[in-house]
């Protein structure tokens, strides 16, 4: 959600501020800010909108100082305005905050009876006027920001700098990510790695309940019960290389394009092309042993879980219960005993998929994680992790991540088969050698980009879209129309093909136009079936299928895409990429912000 960064340094703050914002754009955001310590009073420059409005305040009227923090806000409390941005400041502290202080409304009543003034309606401001009226009362800063943490309950991370300190940074975390970068003689606050990649890689991560106290010298870490701790200080992988598109319009069609490599890059982690076999890292759990398995995950990485759930359980003939996280946290359900599960996240920030992890483990559950980012909070707090490599991925809908994450969950799939005695040498050297072909057949479905961009253009004239699939190809066209919905504002929906004669064949008519994904093979004349009946009523077909599929599709489908033949394992990897491309062009038509599609965050960090 919200992007903090902050320095305490040698050079002039706000254009290395700048700088971190930009690399965090990619997490959603409708206004940003800076302030800076200049001749140790606090000045700020705030604007509404994207971050070249605020490069062009700081042009206008420029901030000087060397030790700042900055803020890209995506509201929660109060509207997108530049009155409601951060950095939230007095005269005496000034704080960006990425969160949601829940008590903010009693602390609020609070400090107005002692005849405090507010000036915004974000809950932010509450903790700045609470630090606000711990200084005022002679409390130094640091012991001032301590007692305020005591006070505030919710996810936040937080960062501070106070007048008359210019040297001087606090920063805290509760429920949402903050990294502290080390420098030469200087530090470095940021949500995540890649803000500060192009500062330093040298990275210490805040662990729940932590605090610090930046100088020019170092840093001096704090647990939740305020006693100093030590923090290890790591090497990032996070390259500080300029994230770009290049010849690409947008990062999401730079991200499409990105596919096969990613794809590659994932799947050799885990495959053995010589001896077609699957090599795992050690797990927290005997997959042979587990007599019940939970997938959690949000968005479109829970659509990926529930995809692993179909392999899993037909593979490993292991039981698996999928749910989204923000519905298991709270479903309170039995957990079998020597359970596990496996939590997938792109950010491994997201916090409802967090919470899920804290229940399961706090229920004896050893939890593996699928995640893109090996020094997130999720991979350090999982009893085990395993890597996509999908890269930085930057626009807000995920792509290559998606399919990243497919490609893990259908290795670990052959795995726990394997361990289970569920497959034979046979079986797994034949789904290794489907998953080995996945590269290349994605290379040829980026092939067909400009059939599926004319048909981009009559699905953009709709106001409705239906998706079907069965099997494992439900929950891909679940991802279609989620995709759809995301970029291009078109309402969809993504149907299992049988359910429609229960209740959304009452939507067709010819306005309505039914994107199907349909290869040939064991479930090909049931959903063809399904089609037909939606085609009898004026419903308009298009469809994604196999060279053995156009025939018989192309008696009533208005439109057939041929994609290569694959077996129905792999399958669900490679008809994601068309419905993935199908959105783009469609959002590219209708002229909407591709990389950042309003209200979405890249990362959601709060509830």
């Amino acid at each position: 959600m919200c992007g903090i960064v902050g320095v305490v340094g040698k050079a002039e703050a706000a254009p290395l501020l700048l700088e971190a914002l930009r690399r965090l754009e990619y997490r959603g955001y409708d206004s940003a800010g800076i302030a800076t310590l200049v001749d140790g009073n606090i000045d700020r420059r705030r604007a509404e909108g994207k971050l070249g409005n605020l490069a062009l305040v700081l042009d206008r009227d420029v901030l000087t100082g060397t030790t700042g923090i900055g803020h890209t806000r995506w509201a929660t409390h109060g509207a997108p305005t530049e009155r409601n941005a951060h950095p939230h400041s007095t005269a005496r502290v000034s704080v960006v905050h990425n969160g949601i202080i829940e008590n903010h409304a009693e602390l609020r009543a609070e400090l107005e009876a002692k005849g405090a003034v507010f000036e915004t309606e974000t809950d932010t401001e509450t903790f700045v006027r609470l630090v606000d009226d711990l200084l005022q009362q002679g409390l130094a800063p640091r012991d001032a920001f301590a007692a305020g943490l005591k006070r505030v309950h919710g996810a936040f991370a937080l960062a501070a700098i106070f007048a008359g300190h210019p040297k001087l940074l606090l920063a805290a975390r509760q429920g949402a990510p903050l990294a502290i970068g080390f420098g030469e003689g200087e530090m470095f606050v940021g949500s995540d790695a890649l803000a500060l990649a192009p500062l330093t890689r040298r990275i210490a991560y805040l662990e729940e309940g932590d605090w610090a106290a930046l100088d020019d010298s170092g840093a001096h870490f704090f647990n939740a019960a305020h006693e100093p701790v030590e923090r290890r200080i790591v090497v990032t992988a996070v390259s500080g290389a300029a994230v770009g598109k290049g010849n690409y319009r947008h990062f999401m069609e730079k991200e499409l394009h990105e596919h096969p490599a990613v794809l590659g890059d994932t799947l050799r982690q885990y495959l053995d092309p010589k001896t077609l076999e699957v090599r795992l890292p050690r797990l927290p759990f005997d997959p042979a042993k587990v007599p019940r398995l939970t997938i959690s995950a949000c968005g479109s990485a829970f659509l990926a879980g529930a995809v692993g759930r179909y392999w899993i359980e037909e593979l490993a003939r292991l039981p698996v219960d999928a749910d989204v996280a923000s519905e298991f946290r709270y479903r309170n359900p039995p957990l079998a005993e020597g359970g596990a599960a496996i939590l997938v996240s792109q950010s491994g920030e997201t916090a409802d998929t967090m919470a899920a992890l804290h229940l399961l483990k706090s229920a004896g559950q050893k939890v593996l994680s699928v995640v893109n980012v090996p020094e997130s909070s999720m991979a350090r707090e999982s009893d085990g992790a395993v890597l996509t490599v999908a890269g930085p991925e930057i626009g807000v809908a995920s792509t290559k991540a998606f399919t990243a994450q497919l490609a893990v969950l259908a290795c670990l799939a052959i795995g726990f088969g394997r361990a289970r005695r569920e497959l034979t040498t046979l079986d797994e050297g034949r789904l290794t050698q489907q998953l080995l072909q996945v590269p290349g057949d994605a290379a040829l479905v980026l092939e067909k980009d400009a059939q599926i961009r004319d048909l981009a253009a009559e699905v953009a004239k709709a106001r409705d879209v239906l998706f079907l699939g069965r099997g494992s190809l439900f929950p891909i066209a679940l991802e279609g129309a989620l995709k759809l919905k995301e970029i291009s504002y078109i309402h969809a929906e993504g149907y299992a093909a049988g359910e429609m004669k229960h209740g959304p064949i009452a939507l067709i008519d010819s306005s309505v136009p039914v994107i199907a994904l349909c290869p040939s093979g064991t479930l090909f004349e049931k959903t063809a079936s399904n089609l037909q009946e939606a085609a009898a009523r004026g419903g308009r077909i298009f469809a994604f299928t196999d060279a053995a599929g156009v025939g018989p599709l192309s008696r009533f489908a208005e439109r057939v895409i041929e994609l290569p033949t694959v077996g129905s394992f792999s399958a669900p990897i490679l008809y994601a990429i068309p419905v993935q491309l199908l959105a783009y062009h469609v959002a590219v038509l209708k002229g909407t912000d591709v990389d950042q599609p309003r209200n979405l965050a890249k990362s959601v960090t709060v509830e």
